[in-house]
């Protein structure tokens, strides 16, 4: 990333706002001007009265001028004041738009990217989040360093350098002269500390990374009691910032120093350039102090490069994994054009390979068809690619090899959001916003009524439990318990209504009576619908039509529970293993008693 592309990249955003600019530009021209008067007064009132001392005036017509003179630097300043008041509130306010701008169209482009991109390691949630924020707040900074401070400074030194020229050139060389050496210092020393600042974002993305896994997995270390382990690996990444940043501390401090020590030595070539001048009678004693201001304000934006390019050198940074986000056009979700009147569910998997970005190979040419208003369920140990084949089904993911025919038309050719309104969703862990319960199953279906909700309520078996609640329907969604927040997802689920609906493990976390429930409503929305499902439950899968036996990756076994039972192959094994698990021979010998 260089100065000028970032510029190009940050056009687009500031473009809008080009009144804005427009004023802030004026403001800032004006206010330059305006920053020179004091030495000019400054002048002009030492050379006057130097010339009242000498003529031997009465005090009266000193204390004359200082009225006269007093009053045009009070309304300078009123005027100054209120210059830099629009300056400044219209470069924070187009800091403040161009931030917006950023947020919403970085958050609108992630949300259209696929889900390998959520699923790469360069993107989990901690080291994400730090890219964006650290992006956003570098760009923003530097939109409103370049407005409010770096603009008017270096604008206020333009204007004093062509002062001090047009008043004497061998000052005006002094003060030139100067800035070249600053600029290739301050350059130098962006150069030392780019290395340091871009080992500094990967700590902060690791550390945010790191606090937000320790959050989500408290349980886990409380449990196992690895407070102490969990402690030293952030102790770890603590120390390693902490040399970083004392290394980049360092090496401003040598190059803040030696900046400083030729700003010192230009005002003193200044001062004794300008004396010799005066004893030369070229020009005037009033003419010192003048100079001196007017290089102040040469080297004020001088003496600010070392800040300026490191805000400069932190947008150029981030800005890089920034932009790397927003514009990863390769990564956004594909979506055919075609949409049907109406989805009759009849899926056919063709020779169908998989593997995911990582290189994990889930699926290897696997065959089978899914027929319409019948309920089929993917059966096979962990790993063996059940969710994979839901996941392709959705066109979150493409396959790798083969295609997949819904209706008799490729998946790829459909539309993707038509699509998905189509299908239904209830997983093993279901997320439940932020705010109430009836925002939570509102979510299935956009804009439903109040009736609408407590009916899917009722379907899900959660009513109830909800009225029981302080505030009923508007309670936060996260006073609920797992299980009661899983039939908050299936509620969602009777709400949308789909054609087609897939079910991975979707009792996992209920009790038994609520399972009981919970099958029961499930039963009732699997009537004329296409069903897939995931399950561990005897009673889910031995009430499917078909059943399809997966084993690390591959279809080993299809059929109804009876002839593949009777197989003695995989899902013998399994089922066998399901039933041993529930201790069916005690359970059996209870009921009889």
């Amino acid at each position: 990333m260089t100065i000028s592309l970032l510029f190009k990249k940050i056009t687009p955003f500031a473009k809008p706002y080009k009144n804005l600019i427009f004023y802030t530009l004026v403001l800032t021209l004006v206010g330059s001007f305006a920053a020179q008067i004091n030495a000019f007064i400054l002048k002009y009132t030492v050379d006057t009265i130097s010339d009242l001392m000498v003529a031997k005036e009465p005090l009266s017509r000193g204390m004359h001028l200082i009225g006269i003179i007093s009053a045009v630097l009070l309304v300078k300043e009123i005027v100054y004041s209120f210059i830099q008041f629009g300056q400044k509130f219209y470069g924070e306010k187009l800091r403040i738009f161009i931030a917006r701008d950023f947020s919403q169209q970085i958050v609108e482009k992630i949300l259209t990217y696929k889900m390998a991109f959520y699923t790469s390691e360069e993107n989990e949630s901690g080291k994400l989040q730090t890219r964006i924020d650290s992006g956003i707040s570098s760009l923003t900074r530097l939109v409103q360093n370049f407005f409010i401070d770096i603009l008017p400074l270096f604008a206020n030194a333009i204007v004093a350098l062509v002062c001090m020229f047009m008043a004497n050139v061998y000052v005006g060389l002094v003060g030139l002269a100067v800035i070249p050496i600053y600029f290739y210092i301050s350059q130098t020393q962006a150069g030392k500390l780019s290395g340091f600042r871009r080992q500094m974002r990967k700590y902060r993305e690791s550390k945010n990374n790191r606090i937000i896994n320790l959050i989500d997995s408290i349980l886990v270390i409380k449990s196992f009691v690895r407070e102490p382990e969990e402690a030293d690996r952030h102790e770890k990444i603590q120390f390693e910032m902490t040399e970083n940043q004392m290394q980049t501390r360092k090496t401003s401090f040598i190059f803040d120093s030696l900046k400083n020590f030729i700003e010192q030595i230009a005002v003193v070539a200044i001062i004794v350039l300008t004396a010799f001048l005066v004893l030369d009678n070229q020009i005037t004693i009033g003419a010192i102090m003048f100079h001196i201001m007017l290089f102040s304000n040469v080297s004020a934006p001088i003496r600010q490069l070392h800040r300026i390019y490191d805000e400069v050198n932190d947008a150029l940074i981030y800005s890089e994994s920034f932009f790397e986000i927003l514009e990863s056009d390769d990564l956004i979700e594909g979506s055919g054009t075609f949409i049907p009147d109406k989805i009759k569910g009849h899926i056919v998997i063709e020779d169908v390979s998989f593997e995911y970005p990582n290189g994990t190979h889930a699926l290897r040419d696997i065959s089978f068809q899914i027929k319409p208003n019948q309920i089929t369920a993917l059966v096979g140990l962990s790993g063996a690619g059940k969710s994979t084949v839901i996941n392709l089904l959705d066109k979150f993911y493409e396959p790798t090899a083969g295609r997949i025919l819904l209706d008799g038309v490729d998946l790829r050719n459909y539309d993707t959001k038509f699509l998905r309104k189509n299908i239904g969703m209830v997983l093993q862990r279901n997320h439940i916003f932020k705010g109430s319960i009836f925002e939570n199953i509102e979510y299935g279906k956009i804009g439903s009524s109040k009736e609408e909700i407590v009916k899917a309520a009722k379907e899900a078996y959660i009513h109830e439990q909800i009225m029981e609640l302080p505030q009923g329907y508007d309670s936060g969604a996260h006073l609920l318990s797992g299980g009661q927040q899983q039939r908050i997802a299936i509620a969602r689920l009777f709400l949308k209504n789909p054609p087609i609906i897939f079910l991975d493990e979707p009792t996992a976390n209920l009790d038994a009576i609520a399972t009981e429930q919970i099958k029961n409503s499930l039963d009732a929305i699997k009537k004329d619908r296409t069903v897939i499902i995931i399950s561990h439950s005897i009673s889910q899968i031995i009430d499917s039509n078909e059943i399809v036996v997966m084993e690390k990756g591959r279809v080993v076994e299809k059929g109804i529970h009876e002839d593949l039972y009777d197989h003695r192959g995989t899902y013998y094994k399994i089922f066998s293993a399901m039933a041993n698990s529930l201790n069916l021979d005690k359970i059996s010998k209870t009921l009889n008693h």
